[in-house]
């Protein structure tokens, strides 16, 4: 197996992440669910999930607008909700639905000042999973509001 240095790369590839895999990227979205996206300026690869997360925070929030969060959750989304001006809203899910959290909960939670859910599963740390039925009712309440 070859190094890279050995083959040459040996600097900063761009902010957006190797063309190459950006491409790959583009195919598969483009075969999987039929979407094209330009591997150029529509694709970005990130070094994790707190990267990407704060990116998108940062893109939408403006300052003031509220962001559901359900809890426990992954430790970066409260802050980078904060850090983007915006106010985290924690909605708590518990063990004996699995960690997972509802379309009545979501629904409670929003109010003219909501942007955006956060809905990361399966979950960190709880390990929980979403069903499609669950899914589709929070798509409903989300579609309606």
């Amino acid at each position: 197996m070859h190094l890279l240095s050995e083959k040459g790369f040996t600097s900063y590839t761009s902010n957006y992440g190797l063309l190459e895999l950006r491409e790959g990227i583009s195919k598969c979205f483009k075969k999987d669910y039929k979407v094209d996206y330009d591997p150029r300026n529509q694709v970005l690869v990130t070094t994790g999930v707190s990267e990407a997360a704060d990116l998108a925070f940062r893109a939408i929030i403006n300052p003031g607008d509220e962001v559901i969060v359900p809890e426990p959750c992954y430790v970066s989304y409260k802050p980078s909700v904060s850090l983007a001006g915006g106010k985290p809203v924690p909605v708590p899910t518990y063990r004996e639905n699995e960690f997972r959290v509802t379309a009545d909960q979501i629904e409670k939670s929003i109010t003219k000042k909501t942007k955006a859910l956060v809905l990361s599963y399966p979950n960190n740390p709880t390990g929980a999973v979403m069903r499609k039925k669950d899914l589709e009712e929070i798509a409903d309440v989300v579609n309606e509001k």
